[in-house]
Parts: C-alpha cells; structure tokens; sequence
C-alpha cells in the first residue's frame, strides 16, 4: 500500500513537469518578425521581439528555422567607434518585460538559405528557452535594406 502511494505521488510530479514547461511558455509570446532576403552566397539577419509577461525571466538559449540550414545568436556593439560582433549562448528576457532583435543590436544570424527566402515571402521561426519550452512565429521576408520592422 504504502508503495502504491508513494508510487502514484511521483507519477503526479512527473505528469505535471509538462504543464510547468507550457504555463512558463504561455507567458512568452514573439512578434514583429523579420528576416533579410540576401544572395544564398551571404549570410541574413533576422529580427523579433519577445515578450515575457511571467514572473520569472526567461533565457532564451537557440532559434530555428526550416528555411535557413543554420541560425545563430549574435549581438553587434559598438566599442570605442569599432562596431564588433560576437556569437551568444543565452539571452535573458527580463520578467514583465521585452527583448529586442534589431539592427545593431542582438540579432539572428542566418546562413544557407533555402528555396522560401524571397522578398514577400514568410518562413518559421521556432524560440527555444532554457526549461525546454517554445515559442513559434511567422517571419516576414523583407528587401535587404529594410532598416527596420
């Protein structure tokens, strides 16, 4: 008996981690998403912001997209009048608060387009956060001097 109940305990836990994952993603919703249309021989950049209406921050840890054979995280700065940019792993979307994709600031690095990455076009964005959960939206595909959303 006493196992019985020790056992029904822990498979009420582990049933429940995916609404812990699903209640956390509900918070976090993307917009505003855009992506460069650039010649296949050169690397695009793709805009968004996320919105994380939680109680907790949220990292954001990876961005994928079918239309692109890769997609990477980057952040330009400016440092002492020499524009940098540099890969990053995570980025933390403050609780209540916004995070920005945007020129000359963090942004998708993309390389290997596909057939779909023409202007006018809209291809799939999938966030990933750091528990796991995933925020998908619709890129719009923009001329490559678009300068912003």
């Amino acid at each position: 008996m006493k196992k019985t109940a020790v056992l029904a305990g822990a498979l009420a836990c582990a049933s429940a981690l995916p609404f812990v994952s699903a209640a956390h993603a509900a918070t976090l919703e993307a917009r505003d998403c855009w992506v460069r249309a650039m010649p296949p021989n050169l690397p695009s950049s793709g805009y968004f912001v996320v919105a994380n209406n939680g109680d907790k921050p949220a990292t954001l840890t990876a961005a994928d997209t079918p239309a692109f054979n890769m997609a990477m995280m980057h952040k330009s700065e400016n440092k002492g009048g020499t524009a940098t940019m540099s890969a990053v792993d995570n980025v933390d979307v403050p609780a209540h608060g916004t995070l920005a994709f945007a020129p000359k600031g963090y942004h998708l690095m993309l390389e290997g387009p596909g057939e779909s990455v023409k202007v006018g076009a809209t291809i799939p964005l999938t966030l990933t956060f750091a528990d796991k959960s995933t925020v998908k939206v619709d890129c719009a595909v923009k001329s490559a001097a678009t300068l912003g959303k």
